[in-house]
């Protein structure tokens, strides 16, 4: 039996799904997380049933790509289990009574039941469920009430004979229902409503946004600094230094082989950033430089996701984002690309345009750093002072508002206005939070070891065939007379195309000076893409769009870098 979890954007589907399957995925709270689906299994008495977790739409008269995937999904599926928000029964209705046309066996849940109570909102399940002719479960989804009644209702659920309506005659069965069957009461404005109200002001909402984003950042640094100080590097020196060591001696002290395993030796000991060896700085770059900011981050963004505040992040950018050709909902791919460019850069499709899907991918590719690159720029340029990161990050918010509004002029196609739903403010579960915290730090190791363990193997190689070198010559023009880099420093600009975060780290060795360090951190942030980011480019959006966006990331990055170089 194929079980197809059918909804609006941001009913819960996701947690639903995971609370039925028991996979490990992600669900968010804003709209748009499920722009694909997954599918898993659940039991179902003795027989095991698969689960579809539909993308999210509002009709099946289809206006998006994710309601165009939802409307041919739904001639796959044995039984629609319709999710509705509760708490806004109206606007839910409507996707209900199209689905009761289409002769499927529909089972309504009645999501984010916890919520009706506080709105003050009551809704007579019993009288719903006759009118609908249908199973009606109230459930939440987030602490699991209501989802074993659901699973019961499956089995029983019967092929409507609900006729087939205009649109006008929908609305008009979805006002006689909802006068019907719900009840609103007047309550009292509780601090969420308030904070939900000065949240999308925009002078109150500003001064929020700074608070957050500030506290977010925050936090990511103080999580990682800590697993570094008092938990990773204690690790590596006191534990896996004696391992390469006795492992070293073994091989020799030195040659090829050794190099490449262990690293070269730095004053007679292992360098973990200079050593570039597969189990030395193959290790610890990924590790002990990458993973606790990351991990710190992707904590912070997983956070700010479930309470529910990003959707409001977007209608309080919205007049910005417009006057580079977006609107506010391209703030959540671009906050997902402050965690991994991939993932932001595959959001975009909840974007309605392909003009608005361009100037999106090529902004996050050129313009926002990801979670690793940040947190070696912060190790990197930090150690000469808070105001040299604070330049970098400047310098990228500048690039991001010039391009985008060169692009707003120059790429055709239309940029509609923006339609988000903004979900109510919710306490965090923190099952959800570090579940989703797993799969997204799995997810980077299971990606990232294999580029950056392979990328240290290429530089060592590239090192001994001189191939450095012959690039260094290629590009001093640039490297030396434009940023005012020394020529060492285009080995970490060739290493960028691999990883970021890796080629950062060389600069390390380099001695650079602060603005040197500067200079080089914003370049390598706006040059090209990590590999992963541009294969997703290129299968998001074709090759003569990559072509368009690289040829814009190399006159921004020459442009941008010798700027900072002149003005420093």
């Amino acid at each position: 039996m194929n079980v197809l979890l059918i909804g609006n954007p941001n009913v819960g589907k996701s947690v639903l799904f995971s609370r039925l399957t028991g996979l490990r995925v992600i669900a968010s709270n804003y709209p748009g997380t499920t722009v694909g689906y997954t599918q898993g299994k659940m039991k179902m008495g003795e027989a095991a049933a698969t689960v579809v977790d539909v993308p999210g739409a509002y009709t099946l008269e289809a206006t998006s790509e994710a309601e165009r995937i939802a409307v041919a999904m739904l001639e796959t599926g044995d039984v629609v289990v319709n999710v509705i928000d509760a708490t806004n029964l109206e606007r839910n209705l409507y996707l209900t009574l199209q689905l009761l046309e289409r002769r499927k066996p529909v089972v309504v849940v009645l999501n984010m039941w916890d919520d009706t109570a506080h709105r003050g909102i009551h809704i007579d399940v019993a009288r719903l469920q006759e009118l609908l002719k249908a199973p009606v479960v109230p459930t939440v989804a987030v602490t699991g009430e209501g989802i074993r009644q659901m699973v019961e209702a499956i089995p029983s659920a019967a092929v409507s004979d609900a006729p087939v309506r205009t649109r006008d005659e929908r609305w008009a069965t979805v006002g006689r229902i909802v006068s019907e069957v719900q009840r609103v009461t007047h309550r009292h404005h509780t601090w969420r409503d308030r904070l939900a109200d000065a949240s999308v002001h925009p002078f109150s909402g500003s001064i929020l946004a700074a608070l957050i984003l500030a506290g977010s950042f925050y936090l990511v640094r103080l999580i990682g600094e800590s697993l570094i100080r008092y938990l990773l590097d204690p690790f590596f020196q006191r534990v896996w230094t004696p391992v390469l060591e006795r492992l070293s001696a073994a091989l020799g002290g030195g040659g090829l082989l050794h190099d490449a395993v262990v690293g070269k030796l730095i004053d007679g000991g292992i360098d973990y950033v200079q050593s570039f060896g597969l189990l030395s700085s193959g290790l610890y770059i990924e590790f002990g430089m990458v993973l606790p900011y990351l991990l710190s981050f992707y904590l912070a963004l997983g956070l700010l996701e479930d309470i529910g505040y990003l959707p409001r992040l977007a209608v309080l950018v919205d007049t910005a984002m417009h006057r580079m050709g977006l609107h506010g909902y391209a703030i959540i791919p671009t906050m997902l690309g402050m965690g991994c460019n991939v993932p932001g850069i595959v959001a975009t499709r909840i974007l309605e345009s392909r003009k608005q899907r361009f100037i999106a991918c090529t902004l996050i590719s050129v313009a926002v750093p990801c979670a690793a690159l940040q947190a070696m720029v912060v190790g990197v340029v930090g150690r000469h002072g808070a105001r040299y990161v604070a330049i970098v990050y400047g310098s990228l918010l500048a690039v991001w508002l010039v391009t985008g509004a060169v692009l707003r002029h120059t790429v055709k196609g239309f940029a509609p206005e923006l339609l988000i739903e903004i979900p109510p403010y919710r306490l965090p579960q923190w099952r959800a939070v570090l579940q989703k915290l797993w799969t997204r730090v799995w997810g980077f190791l299971v990606e990232a070891a294999p580029i950056i363990l392979g990328t240290v193997l290429v530089v060592n190689i590239a090192y001994s065939l001189g191939v450095m070198r012959f690039l260094a010559r290629l590009a001093a023009p640039v490297v030396t007379g434009v940023w005012g880099l020394p020529k060492e420093a285009v080995t970490a600009l060739v290493v960028g195309v691999l990883r970021k975060d890796v080629a950062v780290g060389m600069l390390a060795p380099l001695s650079l000076s602060a603005k040197q360090a500067t200079v080089a951190s914003l370049v390598l942030a706006m040059f090209f893409p990590c590999a992963a980011t541009f294969a997703v480019f290129w299968k998001e959006l074709g090759v003569r769009d990559v072509l368009k966006a690289t040829l814009i990331m190399v006159v921004a990055a020459v442009a941008a870098g010798g700027a900072l170089n002149l003005v420093l």
